[in-house]
């Protein structure tokens, strides 16, 4: 992510904790977080929920911390959620700086279409980078428009942003190009199927059945 001016937030220092002190925290529309690294001691703060919300969106989030006047870089490590209702419970931030290097898991994202009657399966969703800190690619695109079947693109074939160096497995499969396979349904679930419907059948005949034993019964 590239840094601009959205991404200035106002944190403020904190000295409470515990539950109780970060049920607190939320109710009053704050994230409780604890930013780190760099061989500095561990920062608690509190982030503004709605804004940070929306920054974290995107994947790698970095965030222009403005603490007590001074700036402060770092990069969105870890958020905990709650299970049911998705609210951000707490936040663990890496301290960085402008220049140097970091590693981090990018997405990839496919564009285009493949072959007529194929499919293009994802196979690794993220590939691990190493890239500046401040210029962190939100996405890896990788077109697969028009490949045919049995194609496939490991990670040392995938095209990476400019100052982006590839650090995970260079033989990782990335994407797979295909044609899906037709379901069989066998000879077990075709007389499956015969049998259901013969039973169907005998249903609908039975009340006319039914019908002349009552009549027989009654003569």
């Amino acid at each position: 992510m590239t840094m601009d001016e959205d991404n200035k937030v106002e944190a403020a220092a904190r000295d409470t904790f515990g539950k109780g002190a970060a049920r607190k925290i939320r109710a009053a529309g704050k994230i409780p977080a604890v930013v780190y690294g760099h061989g500095t001691d561990p920062q608690h703060i509190t982030l503004p929920a709605h804004q940070v919300g929306l920054l974290i969106r995107k994947a790698n989030a970095v965030l222009d911390l403005q603490i007590a006047g001074k700036s402060q870089l770092a990069l969105v490590k870890d958020v905990q959620k709650d299970p049911v209702h998705q609210v951000i419970e707490h936040m663990d931030l890496i301290v960085i700086r402008r220049g140097e290097k970091v590693q981090v898991e990018v997405p990839v994202h496919l564009e285009g279409e493949p072959f007529a009657g194929t499919i293009a399966d994802l196979d690794a969703k993220t590939l691990l980078l190493e890239v500046e800190a401040t210029h962190i690619p939100e996405t890896i695109v990788v077109s697969v428009e028009g490949l045919d079947e049995g194609t496939q693109i490991h990670a040392k074939d995938v095209e990476l942003p400019s100052g982006a160096t590839l650090i995970g497995d260079e033989d990782a499969l990335v994407v797979n190009v295909h044609v899906p396979q037709k379901v069989d349904l066998g000879e077990e679930a075709a007389e499956a199927e015969a049998a259901e419907a013969a039973e169907a059948a005998e249903g609908e005949e039975a009340p006319e059945g039914e019908a002349a034993s009552e009549g027989e019964s009654a003569e």
